[in-house]
């Protein structure tokens, strides 16, 4: 079973709402298996438990909470899973995110970095067949200058076994 680390983002409700009513509408892959999340840490059954509990607390030590802005929707990743995906992107704290990510990726986690595919962090909220469906509601979505704001404070690691994801351990960012 593979393990990842993600961030369930804390949002205002009003906010979570309309992410989930988007997902509810146009993600059949992902919405009622996994809430919105950043994925900081890609699914990999190379690591033990164990080992990444440590590391991830180690790193989580090393950054303080912070907030984020998404502004828009873009789409992203044309073939996963055989579908096109529609992502939020933070506006503000999108640097904070990478600053995380690649943290996690030095030490144990090295081997495992795609130094082939950019890390982008994003919120999923769609995936449908066509691309060109994606880009439409992306521009639906932008229409709609919506703002969402949200604070990344914890970290969750996962298991994923191709069909559900379990939380197995939160652990806080603490600043130390």
């Amino acid at each position: 079973m593979a393990l990842a680390v993600v961030n369930y983002p804390t949002f205002t409700p009003k906010d979570y709402q309309w992410i989930q009513s988007v997902r509810e509408k146009h993600d059949k892959l992902f919405y009622g298996v996994v809430n919105p999340h950043f994925t900081l840490v890609f699914p990999t059954e190379n690591i033990s438990f164990e080992s990444l509990s440590k590391h991830i607390q180690k790193v989580a030590e090393k950054f303080e909470p912070f907030e984020f802005v998404i502004r828009c929707a873009t789409v992203g990743d044309p073939d996963f899973m055989d579908h096109a995906h529609l992502f939020l992107i933070p506006d503000e704290g999108f640097s904070k995110i990478v600053k995380l990510h690649d943290a996690f990726y030095r030490g144990p986690l090295e081997p495992e970095l795609r130094p082939d595919l950019p890390f982008i962090p994003h919120i999923g909220i769609a995936s449908l067949p066509k691309p060109e469906a994606c880009k439409k509601l992306a521009d639906e979505l932008n229409a709609q200058n919506f703002e969402i704001r949200g604070k990344v404070e914890t970290l969750d690691i996962i298991r994923y076994d191709g069909v559900t994801v379990e939380s197995v351990r939160q652990i806080g960012l603490s600043y130390i």
